[in-house]
C-alpha cells in the first residue's frame, strides 16, 4: 500500500531523527550502566506513525549520529537493533498506549533487543564471552526497563495529548 506523507509529517519525522541523534549523545554513564533517553523520539514516532517509521527514525538516527559524531567504527548490527526497537514500539503503541502495551513494548525491547541482540553485537565486536557479558548487562537492562516504562507512560499521559491538539 502506498501512502503519501504530508510535508508536516516529514518535517516532524526529521525533527524526531534530530532529537534521537542529540539524545543519544547525552546519557548517564557508570562503568556498567548507561541510562539514555534516545528511545523517546522513537516512541513518539511509533505512536504517531507506526512501526516502519519508528524503525526508520531509530535506524537513520543511528547512521546520522555515527556520521556526525563517530565513536569507534560503524557497526550495522546496532543500526539493525535501532530499527527493530522502533518496529517493536510501533507494533505495541501505534493503536493503543495502554499501560499493558507500554510494559510489553518495553519488556520486548529491553529483553530481546537490548539484552540478547546488543549483547551479541558487543560480544561479536570485542570477542568477549557472550554469557559473561550477558550477566554483566542484566543491571543495564533492569535499569532501562524502569526508565523506559516510566518515561513512556509520562509521554503518553502528558506529551501525546498536547501533540494531538490542532
Amino acid at each position: 500500500m502506498h501512502t503519501k506523507m504530508s510535508v508536516k509529517s516529514i518535517s516532524i519525522i526529521g525533527i524526531l531523527v534530530a532529537m534521537e541523534i542529540i539524545l543519544a549523545r547525552f546519557s548517564i554513564h557508570t562503568w556498567n550502566l548507561k541510562i539514555g533517553f534516545s528511545f523517546i523520539p522513537v516512541v513518539v514516532a511509533a505512536i504517531f506513525y507506526g512501526p516502519v517509521t519508528a524503525g526508520l527514525v531509530g535506524a537513520i538516527g543511528d547512521i546520522m549520529g555515527y556520521i556526525l559524531f563517530p565513536v569507534g567504527a560503524y557497526f550495522p548490527g546496532f543500526t539493525l537493533t535501532a530499527f527493530v526497537t522502533g518496529m517493536i514500539f510501533g507494533f505495541f503503541l501505534r493503536k493503543s498506549q495502554s499501560v499493558l502495551n507500554v510494559v510489553l513494548a518495553v519488556l520486548c525491547v529491553q529483553i530481546f533487543v537490548s539484552q540478547f541482540m546488543n549483547t551479541y553485537w558487543i560480544s561479536f565486536l570485542y570477542g568477549s564471552p557472550y554469557w559473561a557479558l550477558f550477566a554483566t548487562r542484566i543491571y543495564q537492562t533492569a535499569a532501562m526497563i524502569a526508565v523506559e516504562i516510566i518515561s513512556t507512560l509520562l509521554i503518553v499521559k502528558k506529551v501525546v495529548p498536547v501533540l494531538t491538539r490542532e
